[in-house]
């Protein structure tokens, strides 16, 4: 009786050994990588661009990554990622100084630090919101990593199931998500991302090896280069519209000067022990959402942690505990969106964007089959995210006082320095004066765009996505045609979330104006009533 019992299990014993074994080595291999010296000096360097770049107003983390896509190429992709991957983490600390200190923020990020940063500034606790931010940003930073480690695997073995169908229903999602949550700009981020997809038809066409679009252009004959008009669109139009609103606003907030005490007492540590717990929960879901960014996340986090808070009216007044749920949920954000993008092939947000089309030049497709072929990749990622982190606190502890400084540096000088790296970058990506052409084209694009209120994400994103939802949507129409379609339900899944994040938006907003039109008249009727 024993023995048929003991056949039956020595198999699913040593099945799970084996299967413990594979994924040991896979988190051995992924450390062991990113620890060599090498690594390690690109990631400190990463840092430091970062901890500058978000400490500058109006230099987004999208722009400096951007901008060092160009220097990274010629790297290893592993280290190219370190670099990048550490810049958009040290970023997420270093934005947190002008919010506090000038109430506005350095990244789109760090929105909500400024609702209670900048009152605590004024009151004289710069500093313990600088530290605390600080502390919020690092736990948030952890916990969207431990969810990186987890569960990006898992999700790229489901997707791996996907076949063409579901593939160009995949894309198609994450295009709409981006659109959807364009600020309200629905009707343009719609202009926006078929402008995008324009572009990606730009070159042969991966079915025939036709010429289309190319205007005789031999360049073109490739496509349009991804990472000329990234930088284009997100680093040189930001610059250019500086220049242009500069006038405008050329009266300087001064930072607060008076930051009072640094370190937080224990009571001060127990009280944001829940707001931290708020905001990691937020962040790390809404991470995993395509396009939704730490902006929107902090926000939310703001709001639920006020909804659980017992101190609701300090919200808004300089809370210790409505800074640290926005920090930490913003920032927990990117371990989902790093698994999102690694793992399906969709943009978590726009800095991921920018990270597929470096990785595409490297050879790297990201997809459900990036872990299956080299599951090592997730814990080198995750090793990654977790030395940025560690770094970008101790930095953000040691040497907050000199980065405000930086805040006084005038914007002219920044600019010559982004123009130098824009036309260098570009140009060091293949040694082509056509790709600064196309660079500075799109730069004046982007200005346009930015002026009359078009987002440039979707239409990245339309660019980079663009010959994936193409090649899969052919192969589907050959193979079994549009009633492929309506046999996958996985497809109409993602087509229904997909027209809901189009059509909602908008039934809402006229939803609240029909509100705000009744309230205004009941209250008109009110004072004409006696």
């Amino acid at each position: 009786m024993i023995e048929p019992l003991m056949t039956g299990m020595l198999p699913d014993f040593f099945h799970a050994a084996s299967s413990q074994l594979v994924l040991a080595n896979s988190v051995l291999d992924g450390a062991s990588v990113v620890l060599r010296w090498d690594t390690l000096i690109y990631i400190g360097l990463g840092m430091l661009v970062g901890m500058l770049v978000g400490a500058f107003p109006g230099v987004t983390a999208t722009m400096a990554v951007a901008l060092a896509s160009g220097f990274t190429l010629t790297m290893e992709p592993l280290q190219g990622l370190a670099v990048l991957l550490t810049i958009y983490v040290a970023a997420q600390f270093g934005d947190r100084v002008p919010a506090i200190l000038i109430n506005t923020p350095g990244t789109p990020s760090s929105i909500s630090t400024t609702f209670d940063g900048y009152p605590m500034a004024k009151n004289g606790q710069a500093g313990l919101a600088m530290t605390v931010s600080a502390f919020g940003s690092a736990f948030g930073m952890v916990s969207g990593t431990i969810l990186l480690a987890l569960f990006a695997i898992p999700i790229a073995g489901l997707a791996r199931e996907f076949g063409p169908p579901e593939l160009f229903a995949l894309v198609v999602f994450g295009l709409t998500m981006m659109i959807g949550v364009s600020s309200g700009r629905i009707t343009k981020g719609l202009i926006a991302g078929m402008f995008g997809l324009f572009l990606a038809t730009v070159g042969r066409d991966p079915i025939t090896g036709d010429q289309r679009f190319t205007l005789g252009i031999l360049e073109l004959n490739g496509g349009v280069p991804f990472i000329p008009v990234i930088i284009g669109l997100f680093g040189l139009a930001e610059v250019l519209n500086q220049m242009i609103t500069h006038r405008r606003n050329e009266k300087q907030v001064k930072p607060i000067q008076q930051l009072g005490r640094w370190f937080p007492d224990g009571a001060t540590f127990r009280r944001i022990l829940k707001p931290m717990g708020v905001g990691a929960g937020t962040g790390s879901v809404v991470g995993l959402v395509p396009a939704v960014g730490g902006d929107i996340a902090g926000i939310i986090a703001w709001d639920n942690a006020k909804r659980v808070s017992k101190n609701k009216h300090e919200f808004g007044k300089g809370s210790i505990e409505g800074l640290t749920a926005g920090d930490t949920s913003s920032t927990a954000t990117i371990g989902g969106s790093v698994t999102t993008t690694m793992a399906l092939g969709i943009p978590g947000d726009s800095v991921m964007a920018v990270l597929i089309g470096s990785m595409m030049i490297w050879g790297i497709q990201p997809g459900p089959a990036l872990f299956a072929n080299d599951p090592s990749l997730v814990y080198s990622l995750a090793m990654i995210l977790l030395i940025a982190t560690v770094l970008s606190l101790v930095v953000s502890l040691v040497r907050m006082k000199s980065m405000v400084k930086l805040l006084e540096l005038k914007n002219q000088y920044l600019w010559v320095i982004i123009l130098v790296f824009c036309i260098v970058g570009t140009f060091s990506i293949n040694n082509s004066v056509f790709d600064v052409m196309v660079m500075l084209i799109m730069g004046l694009v982007g200005l346009f765009m930015l002026r009359f209120g078009f987002p440039p994400g979707p239409a990245v994103l339309g660019l980079i996505l663009g010959p994936l939802a193409e090649s899969n949507l052919r192969r589907t129409l050959i193979g079994g045609g549009w009633e492929a379609f309506l046999g996958s339900p996985i497809a109409l899944v993602l087509f229904a979330i997909s027209a809901a994040a189009l059509i909602l938006p908008p039934l809402r907003a006229m939803r609240a104006r029909r509100k705000a039109a009744m309230a205004g008249k009941d209250e008109g009727m009110s004072v004409l009533i006696p």
